[in-house]
């Protein structure tokens, strides 16, 4: 296994027979927050994907549990989404019949296991039969181990990562966390795709460029810190054209990214500091709780994708709220479309 992928998963011992990896975060284990409201940018992405010119194909994989296929078929009837459904067929009819969805005309592809619903999944999005995959019921190191193969999969130049959408009832704007899923301690040249990943979504979804904050402790630059180190150096990158279509700043601490009270009595003076649309983490851990604190604590509405693929990999949790989950699958359509517009019908 490369370095690359060791900096994806956890570690677990190399020998020959030894237990697969593990992704650290599968989304569909973390709980919906309580009380979470509906928030005025996930309804804004959603009627835009109402508004796509014809539906984007998404593959479903092993959607098995009634949370994985109200959800697609909810985006269906919205056409928002036109879903293939990839798992067994009998179990699939049977959960349809017990949660009440009609599945139609909906296309199912018969696949007896997680395993190979995940690599039949990637062949439909290599044959372009597909724009945009939903994990369903499989468990996330699965579908995963599919996307990242270096022989078969959905690999581009660019570093896998993960972005949360947070739709925090107190905050105008939709705010991006990453990555607090996927990679564990990215180095300087993981921070620029990571960072590059959630710019290119935030344009993707036709939210304009957006000011992005790379956080740390501390708003100054200090060499114990690594992550203030790499902070100045990511936006020294944006400054020479290696990070393009955002404005960054940092380091900057969590109160300065967010308050323009705490970023005007710190003396700093920027156009990201107190406004900020995406929040850089230095790491894995650092992410994590950033996000749940958000989720628990703020009330947030969130959605997950996986960036960094050739199409966009959308990561549910079968606590999400109906809103969060349409989101989700907006978010995911209306990337879809972005990255490949040759998929749009003709006018």
């Amino acid at each position: 296994m490369s370095q690359q992928d060791n900096q994806i998963m956890t570690s677990s011992p190399s020998v020959q027979g030894a237990a697969p990896q593990h992704y650290v975060q599968d989304s569909a284990d973390m709980p919906a927050a309580s009380g979470a409201r509906s928030h005025q940018a996930f309804e804004t992405l959603i009627e835009r994907a109402r508004q796509l010119p014809g539906k984007v194909g998404i593959g479903i994989v092993w959607p098995c549990e009634p949370h994985a296929l109200e959800g697609a078929m909810d985006a269906a009837q919205q056409n928002i989404v036109e879903p293939v459904l990839i798992g067994p067929r009998s179990l699939i009819a049977e959960v349809a019949q017990n949660c009440g969805v009609d599945l139609g005309g909906t296309k199912i592809v018969d696949v007896a296991t997680p395993q190979d619903a995940a690599a039949q999944a990637v062949a439909l999005v290599r044959a372009g039969q597909v724009h945009a995959l939903m994990k369903g019921s499989l468990h996330t190191d699965v579908l995963m181990h599919a996307v990242v193969s270096p022989e078969s999969g959905l690999r581009t130049a660019r570093r896998v990562s993960h972005v949360f959408l947070l739709a925090v009832p107190s905050y105008d704007d939709l705010i991006f966390v990453t990555d607090a899923a996927i990679n564990i301690f990215p180095d300087l040249t993981v921070k620029r795709d990571i960072v590059q990943n959630a710019i290119d979504l935030h344009r993707g979804l036709g939210l304009g460029e957006p000011r992005v904050a790379l956080l740390s402790a501390v708003e100054t630059v200090n060499p114990k810190i690594p992550g203030t180190v790499d902070a100045a150096a990511l936006c020294k990158m944006a400054e020479r054209g290696q990070i393009e279509g955002g404005v960054l700043d940092g380091p900057l601490a969590m109160d300065n990214a967010v308050s323009l009270d705490a970023a005007r009595i710190k003396g700093i003076t920027s156009p990201v500091a107190g406004r900020a649309q995406i929040l850089v983490v230095p790491d894995l851990e650092a992410g994590n709780m950033l996000a749940k604190n958000m989720i628990f604590l703020a009330g947030a509405d969130s959605a997950g994708v996986v960036l960094g693929a050739s199409v966009p990999v959308l990561l549910t949790s079968r606590a999400d709220s109906v809103q969060a989950r349409l989101a989700s699958i907006a978010i995911g359509a209306l990337y879809a479309r972005h990255l490949h517009p040759e998929s749009a019908p003709a006018a």
